[in-house]
This record gives C-alpha cells, sequence and structure tokens, in this order.
C-alpha cells in the first residue's frame, strides 16, 4: 500500500509497504478521506515519524472475528489507540487514557498505525458508523475538523444565547466557527490572516478581529453587550498571547477551553481571573464518544457548511502540495485521498 514518508524539511513522498492484517478486534479500515491536521508542522521541520496522520473515514476491509463492525460497514476512524478497558475508556473519555496500546509490540510493526496511507488498523469501538447518504469527507469531520471544538462546546453547554470567542481561525478554529453557527451562537473570531478572516465571516462568524490591532481586546468588548466581554470562548491558536485574551475578553463567571496545543507556560492570574472574575477554565481534546450521535446528526444537517470548511482535496502522490497548502495558511480543512487516482 502507499504510505506517506518525510525525507527532509519540507519534503515529503510516498513509499509502498506491506499492507496491515485484521487481528483480534483490530480491523483494516481502507482510507477514503484523511483530512489533515497539524502534521505540516513536523513536515516543514523535517521531523521524521514512523506514522502520519491521525484522522480518517473509510471501510471497512477485514475482520479477523465477529464484533461491532463488519465487512463494507462505512466508518469514522478515532484518533489514538486507547486500552477501551480503563474507567475513562468506558466512559466514553477514551481520548485520555493512560493506558495505550503499544502498537507495534501487538502487531510486530508500524504499518497500519497512520491515516495518510491506503490502510489503517483500528480496534472496532473506534469506529463510529456513517449513516446512509453522508459522504466520506463530510464524516471525516467528526476528527479535528469539529471534533474539539464540538468537544468545548458540550463542557460549556453553548447555546443561542451565547456571545462565543473563537482565538485561532485555521482548520480547527473554522470548524469552532462551524460548530458555533450551528448551535445558534454569536461568534466572533480572532485572527491575522486575512484568509481565513474572510472564511470565518463567510461560515458566519459575527465579526473577526486582528490581533495585531493594539486595541484588539477593546474591539472584542465593544462587541458585547455593555462592554462586559463574551459569554465564553475558545482558543485553537495554541498561542500565549491568545490565552491571555480569552481570559481577558470573558465576561465575569464566563467560561475560557483550550483547544490549541501548547507548550509554553501561560501567565495565569489565581486572584483576579480565577477567584474575582469567577472564570471556569478547561482543556478540550476531543469529544465524548457518547456523544457521537449528536456529531453525524449535526454533521448531516450542515452539509453547504462542511463544503465551505473543506477548501482543498489532493491525491496521496501530491502531499507535497498538499503541505505546502497547508503552509500558506490560505486553506481551511484539507483532505488528503490515498485512493485518488491510483490503480495500487
Amino acid at each position: 500500500m502507499k504510505q506517506v514518508t518525510v525525507s527532509g524539511k519540507e519534503q515529503a513522498g510516498v513509499i509502498t509497504v506491506e499492507a496491515p492484517k485484521a487481528k483480534d478486534n483490530w480491523v483494516v479500515v481502507k482510507v477514503h478521506a484523511a483530512p489533515m491536521c497539524t502534521e505540516y508542522k513536523a513536515f516543514a521541520a523535517g521531523t521524521k515519524h514512523p506514522l502520519w496522520g491521525h484522522e480518517a473515514a473509510g471501510e471497512v476491509v477485514e475482520v479477523a472475528q465477529p464484533g461491532r463492525v463488519k465487512v463494507g460497514d462505512r466508518v469514522v476512524v478515532m484518533p489514538m489507540n486507547s486500552c477501551g478497558c480503563c474507567a475513562l475508556c468506558l466512559d466514553g473519555e477514551y481520548i485520555h487514557c493512560q493506558n495505550a496500546v503499544d502498537f507495534a509490540a501487538l502487531h510486530g510493526d508500524m504499518a497500519g498505525l497512520g491515516t495518510m496511507a491506503q490502510y489503517l488498523l483500528k480496534q472496532d469501538w473506534q469506529l463510529l458508523p456513517i449513516p446512509d447518504g453522508m459522504s466520506y469527507d463530510h464524516a471525516s469531520m467528526a476528527c479535528c475538523g469539529l471534533g474539539p471544538t464540538f468537544g468545548a462546546m458540550q463542557l460549556m453547554d453553548v447555546d443561542r444565547h451565547d456571545t462565543l470567542l473563537i482565538t485561532g481561525l485555521g482548520p480547527v478554529g473554522l470548524g469552532g466557527v462551524v460548530n458555533g453557527v450551528y448551535r445558534g451562537a454569536r461568534v466572533i473570531g480572532v485572527d491575522s490572516v486575512d484568509y481565513r478572516a474572510e472564511k470565518a465571516l463567510e461560515l458566519g462568524a459575527a465579526a473577526v478581529v486582528n490581533p495585531l490591532d493594539e486595541d484588539a481586546l477593546q474591539q472584542i468588548l465593544g462587541l458585547t453587550s455593555s462592554g462586559r466581554g463574551v459569554d465564553k470562548a475558545i482558543d485553537c491558536s495554541g498561542v500565549v498571547a491568545a490565552h491571555r485574551l480569552c481570559i481577558d475578553a470573558a465576561r465575569r463567571k464566563g467560561q475560557v477551553a483550550f483547544v490549541g496545543e501548547c507548550n509554553d507556560d501561560t501567565p495565569l492570574r489565581i486572584s483576579p481571573d480565577m477567584i474575582r472574575k469567577g472564570l471556569r477554565l478547561t482543556g478540550s481534546w476531543h469529544f465524548n464518544l457518547a456523544d457521537s450521535p449528536r456529531m453525524m446528526k449535526m454533521i448531516s444537517e450542515i452539509g453547504d457548511q462542511l463544503d465551505k470548511l473543506i477548501t482543498h482535496r489532493f491525491s496521496i502522490d501530491d502531499i507535497q502540495s498538499a503541505w505546502q497548502t497547508q503552509l500558506s495558511g490560505c486553506c481551511g480543512k484539507v483532505i488528503l485521498q490515498p485512493w485518488e487516482g491510483s490503480d495500487v
């Protein structure tokens, strides 16, 4: 099968490896859509990984035993390889599992671990059924396109009464705009890239503020009732300054969720931010599996929004162009199609 590889800084290609085999409750999925996430940063740095990609939708083509799926089922592949047995997994919070499966030890190699390939291996309980009539591209947005901000909004109970701030309008943040608009919230976006700002407005954001403006915070406050601040905020950028902007822009007793990955220290003032202001801060990586039916229902109802969110599609052989497009910042969600134009 074909599989993505990186050979150096901004140098990507495709190699041919042996296709994985079904084992126990691990099934083989033929990948029809592999949305692309933050792997482009590793591509830019020339980092070499044993796998590429963690999002996918496709068709079950091989099973080793009767289980939750059968050959021919269309499924969305959830990220991670969790144990399925711990309290977190059983509660639907598998994304926070502390007993992740050692894929290589179990299967003998890494073939089938990444989603930027023609086939992958996944435990059957981590596959969501795709409703009839829903395309693979749309269904694949249940991963990082919509998933992280969907989970955050579930935690914060975002609804039509809320003014919602979203900082960072890359693919995840734009997915947040889609989620917020679907729930009826008034969405304010923050980004310095014109393309992303225009895309957010196209998706239904009420306004977009440039964080490079000296009065960015005042602009945001001016867009809220009596200047009191936003009801809820979600950072999708992973930038410390954006974390601070979310905290400062939130009203008293407001809520802030952090979605964008960040290893830097965000200054948090316990007394003025937490005690006196009464903020609730939370982290959101993905959504609880129990919310999967709601996620798929939403996707089925917002097809036109997803056609705007998904801006580019590339065959697996065009991985170089796909990652360069992501690096430009002038894109929404990019989808890799492992079988497009392929006779392998």
